[in-house]
């Protein structure tokens, strides 16, 4: 690439200037995050501005940058080093791949502190568990496929791994162990991280941050949240799951124009369901800290997993489909249960779909340990009603309910039964089971959802049992009534 280029783009991931040697300390992480994370170029000679200075004495500054590196960085690092006159004056440029040696670390701060990662623009100090990623990446280990002798076949969660793979595969010991669910080890079967993380019964107590949080926030910030749950079921079943907490606060109308009705959502579902599965898929579980997040406002919708890019990755990379997978194991498991369809196509088609519908390009952000998927809105998506409202009446929130329901409904729903009964209404897209509607719902209290969601709801008309005549059957399910669907497409669904 020619410097005028470079020069343009500006620092990054995988650049940075320096107007000369006089602070090499700094040179030096630089060097070092750039060897343990995507390689990168050190321009020296161009200053704050991006104004090409040049470089005095430029032979002898090449045997001392030498010497520094030699003597600052450890494992030994080799990078190229050349000289480039531009205008007339000249440019020291070091370039550092991607090193098999990683974890680089500065010779002063030891392996432990002088490890350092480069994100964005800037250079980060590698915690241990980091550390430990560097190195396993080098080895060609995956933390997923690694053993936890301490425990059993006991601890994995079968019967919901053998009822989500019924009719694909029969989970036999053969069959977990060709998933890497399960390794032998000394003799024994013994589960995998990646069976634990996928599958386990005590996932929770063993990675304490492997659950999803989702929130919906009022407006474009965080200074206020209307709904929140958090979810500790295993990592397939929570694709779903997060996708019916998104649907169930956003719009939906119908596309009449083909032979069946076809419901078309104001938020991009399919783009948001490749960006969740990703979010899985690529989380360092190894990382402490935070869940997967998920956070829905009025104009975009942020994803966020803990880890950084794997080491060789940039963000470019991600969007032209290269792919570095972090966890074999669960993407394997993702894949055969068709979660996934094709390796590395899930991001390229993000972007493609976006283009597609006409929507602001995604933005993928390294911030912090983590990464941060942003999908923005063709338009805003307020929450259905007016939320200040929320101890009016029915009339309300859905101020523009025909006359006839609202008299209907109005008289009879108090105010303290009007924000669950209109959650419950927004959630019941098609009839479903009171589990179902509790798991949308994000409820585990049975009793709670009783009384204030599905009794109100029933009382008042907005749904009715799909069988009437035997209310305790363990068929049951609910549907919307003619009130409930007049309710719920005033409020904007």
């Amino acid at each position: 690439m020619i410097i005028s280029e470079l020069l343009n783009r500006g620092e990054g991931k995988t650049l940075e200037f320096k107007r000369d040697l006089s602070s090499p300390k700094g040179l030096m992480k630089t060097l070092v995050a750039f060897s343990n994370t995507a390689g990168g170029r050190v321009i020296v000679g161009v200053d704050d501005n991006r104004q090409i200075v040049g470089v005095e004495a430029p032979l002898d500054e090449e045997e001392r940058l030498c010497s520094m590196i030699a003597d600052s960085i450890k494992p030994r690092l080799v990078p190229n080093v050349e000289l480039m006159t531009v205008d007339g004056k000249t440019l020291l440029i070091v370039e550092v791949f991607l090193s098999n040696s990683r974890p680089h670390y500065i010779a002063a701060e030891g392996p432990d502190q002088g490890v350092y990662v480069r994100l964005g623009s800037s250079n980060r100090q590698a915690d241990r568990e980091l550390i430990g990623e560097l190195r396993r990446s080098a080895e060609g280990v995956s933390y997923d496929e690694l053993p936890m002798p301490e425990l059993s076949e006991d601890d994995l969660d079968l019967k919901t791994a053998r009822r989500l793979f019924r009719g694909r595969r029969p989970l036999d010991e053969q069959e977990l162990m060709t998933l890497k669910l399960m390794r032998r080890e000394q003799g024994r079967l013994v589960p995998t991280r990646g069976g634990m993380l996928l599958f386990g019964r005590e996932r929770i107590f063993h990675y304490p941050d492997a659950w999803v949080q989702c929130g919906r926030f009022i407006g474009n910030d965080k200074g206020d949240i209307f709904d929140h749950i958090e979810l500790e079921e295993s990592l397939p079943e929570s694709v779903e799951s997060v996708m019916l907490f998104l649907k169930k606060h956003a719009m939906r109308g119908a596309d009449f124009s083909e032979i069946q009705r076809k419901d078309v959502w104001s938020i991009p579902i399919d783009i948001l369901r490749e960006v969740v599965i990703n979010a899985l898929v690529h989380s360092d579980y190894s990382q402490r800290g935070a869940p997967v997040r998920v956070a829905f406002f009025d104009d975009r919708i942020e994803v966020e997993n803990p880890g950084i890019l794997m080491p060789g990755m940039t963000i470019e990379d991600m969007k032209s489909g290269v792919s570095k997978i972090r966890n074999p194991v669960i993407a394997r498991v993702f894949r055969e249960l068709k979660l996934i369809e094709q390796w590395g196509s899930g991001v390229r088609n993000i972007f493609s779909e976006a283009a597609k519908q006409n929507l602001p390009m995604p933005e993928i952000i390294e911030i912090g340990m983590r990464v941060r998927f942003i999908v923005r809105f063709a338009e805003e998506v307020p929450l259905r009603g007016n939320i200040k409202k929320t101890r009016g009446t029915i009339g309300d929130i859905a101020p523009q309910v025909t006359s006839q329901v609202t008299s209907q409904v109005t008289s009879q729903v108090t105010s303290q039964d009007i924000l669950p009964v209109n959650k419950l209404v927004g959630a019941l897209d098609r009839p479903m089971s009171s589990n179902e509607i509790m798991l949308a719902l994000g409820l585990k209290s049975r009793k709670h959802f009783r009384e204030e969601y599905l009794s109100p709801a029933l009382k008042n008309g907005l749904i009715e049992m799909t069988i009437p005549d035997k209310p305790n059957s363990r068929l049951q399910k609910y549907r919307l009534t003619e009130a409930g669907k007049a309710l719920l497409t005033s409020s904007g669904s």
